[in-house]
């Protein structure tokens, strides 16, 4: 089966790289999701959390306050770990060069965007992060209910991320004005150029920090898949 592709992205690999596992419909690509264990890890978290968050009592206008806040700030912050950590640049320190595991693991997702097994949150990362979240919300906020309440949008927002990054990678094509424009933007992001549209699961952050662009306008990098060599966010082509 053919991969239909943006007119405005370099073509994907060839149909013989991609796994012959992946199907194009979506219970098959779920099927695939759930093999592996971070969609688990997350998705698990976040049912922890809204049971928690239901057996702590009604929710009033904080609740609400928090759900705005979250959504308001999640492509930001979406926007942010983009750039900073999975864009980030070993630095040399003397005689150490300082590099991060999430990067390293992003490197290789660019140059083989086909790769399944590539495209979630490292496990190590959502190991480490998932008990990192449970304490610090509960020494922050003043109720254990409003703890939850964060935990539990965060989480819900984190699966929603990598199921949308997941999907996009796959051969799954759009049926939805919405998901098609998570999907054409991705796809530019890897296919044409890795310095614009590091929105996944929102795009919002790409409009407020200048790295949108009009696919037709931003030039085509010859180091797409190669962004260790390419120029940081932000420089002019």
């Amino acid at each position: 089966m053919s991969t239909a592709v943006d007119p405005h992205t370099v073509s994907p690999a060839p149909a013989a790289a991609r796994p012959a596992s992946r199907g194009a419909s979506l219970a098959e690509v779920a099927r695939t999701f759930f093999r592996y264990p971070t969609p688990w890890i997350i998705g698990g978290g976040a049912l922890m959390a809204w049971g928690f968050r239901l057996f702590a009592g009604p929710a009033g206008g904080w609740d609400l306050l928090i759900v705005a806040a979250i959504l308001a700030l999640w492509p930001v912050q979406e926007w942010l770990i983009h750039v900073t950590i999975l864009h980030f640049r070993p630095k040399r320190i003397g005689r150490f060069t300082l590099d991060l595991h999430n990067a390293k693991k992003h490197r290789l997702h660019h140059r083989e965007p086909e790769r399944i097994e590539l495209v979630f949150v490292p496990l190590r990362t959502v190991l480490t992060l998932l008990p990192v979240h449970l304490v610090a919300w509960h020494l922050i906020m003043p109720t254990a209910a409003l703890a939850w309440t964060t935990i539990a949008v965060y989480f819900t927002l984190a699966f929603t991320y990598e199921w949308t990054h997941y999907l996009v990678h796959t051969r799954y094509r759009p049926r939805s004005r919405f998901y098609r424009r998570l999907w054409e933007n991705h796809r530019l992001h890897h296919y044409r150029n890795g310095r614009h549209w590091y929105g996944v699961s929102m795009l919002m952050g790409d409009r407020l920090l200048g790295t949108a662009g009009d696919s037709r306008e931003v030039p085509l990098s010859p180091s797409a898949k190669d962004i260790l060599h390419d120029e940081p966010a932000g420089a002019k082509p």
